[in-house]
């Protein structure tokens, strides 16, 4: 009896150990998720958030001080070049003027005299030439003062309107302080603030564009004004552009949000884009998972690469071609030669995956 109980345990064990033989040669396919390489700025963009600025925006003030006789305009007024905007009482400029045309005309008279008597030698080189100085001293100080008259009045640099007035009339005003602040209506700027990794890549920009959602389907072009060589405290370089409103496109004015996209040069040799998931990190560098759908099975590929993309992809600069299919999750738990199996993907009309 005990050996037949031997027997039949070791029968049993024999079974067992047949049926985990063929368990542990038995290939498990895995799914794996997978993305398709593709080439580096083709159709590549970024978007940021900018705001229309003025491009001439200033505070007007007067050259010289002096009691303000009018003030001609309200904030919100459109003004026209040329046009008087605010004026100083120029009495007090009007006397001193006069009295130093006077004057002009004193001296410039005898310096006629003594040039005819020069050209006669009948005055010395150095009477002459005290003379001639003395005109030329009055003459700058009269030149001034007519401009200091020409100054009472404060002119619109340019057509605009007008967004503030800091003073009254019967107020005193001091030299340099402002005035009248307007806005030009001729030129209108955006600003945006970009992060380092595009600010590296600026010179594969190829153009850039604005959207505003008060006027949707409408594309603004930008062009670039100037960029900061030097990053803010938020890391961010900020891009100057000017705005470009076409043929009856309605005017975007100051103080509107818009959208600001980046678009980049529509071809870029020898590089191209993979998720940054797709990497697997070695002593030797990075590489990834190529997937060969003639037999189902992955072989690792190493790669070189250049940084990271606006859209978190890395950017390959060899080891592989457009149109390969690398696997982008999971990478990490695989082996060279294993037989995967590429989820579908989920079509976006699909929610849930139910169809």
């Amino acid at each position: 009896m005990k050996k037949k109980l031997i027997a039949a345990t070791l029968l049993v064990a024999l079974i067992i150990s047949s049926c985990g033989s063929k368990d542990e040669h038995k290939e498990i396919v895995v799914n794996v998720k997978t993305d398709t390489v593709e080439v580096y700025g083709s159709g590549q963009s970024a978007s940021f958030p900018g705001r229309i600025k003025a491009g001439d925006d200033i505070n007007l003030s007067f050259r010289i001080a002096g009691p303000i006789s009018s003030i001609n305009v309200s904030a919100g007024n459109l003004v026209k070049k040329g046009q008087v905007l605010a004026q100083i009482d120029p009495r007090d400029y009007n006397t001193q003027l006069a009295a130093t045309e006077a004057e002009y005309r004193q001296i410039k008279d005898n310096v006629d005299r003594v040039v005819k008597l020069y050209e006669k030698k009948g005055v010395t080189e150095n009477e002459y030439y005290k003379a001639v100085y003395g005109l030329e001293q009055i003459t700058a100080k009269y030149d001034a003062h007519k401009n200091a008259l020409a100054d009472t009045r404060l002119t619109a640099p340019y057509d605009g309107y007008v967004q503030k007035t800091y003073y009254s009339a019967r107020e005193t005003v001091g030299a340099g302080m402002p005035v009248v602040s307007m806005i030009g209506t001729s030129a209108m700027e955006v600003e945006i603030n970009i992060p380092s990794n595009v600010y590296a890549k600026r010179d594969e920009i190829e153009s850039f564009v604005c959207t505003s959602d008060i006027y949707p389907g409408k594309e603004y072009p930008l062009e670039m004004a100037g960029m900061n060589r030097k990053a803010n405290l938020n890391e961010l370089y900020t891009v100057y552009l000017n705005l470009i409103t076409p043929k009856d496109y309605p005017p975007l004015t100051p103080g509107m949000n818009v959208k600001v996209e980046v678009k980049y040069k529509s071809t870029i040799e020898d590089r191209y884009l993979v998720p940054i998931n797709a990497l697997i990190s070695g002593k030797t560098g990075s590489s990834v998972w190529v997937y060969n759908a003639d037999n189902g099975t992955i072989n690792k590929r190493e790669i070189t690469t250049d940084g990271i993309n606006n859209r978190g992809c890395a950017i390959v600069l060899t080891g592989l071609k457009s149109g390969e299919i690398v696997v982008s999750a999971g990478a990490s738990s695989l082996k060279e030669g294993q037989k995967v199996s590429p989820l579908k993907k989920q079509s976006a009309t699909n929610t849930g995956g139910i169809l």
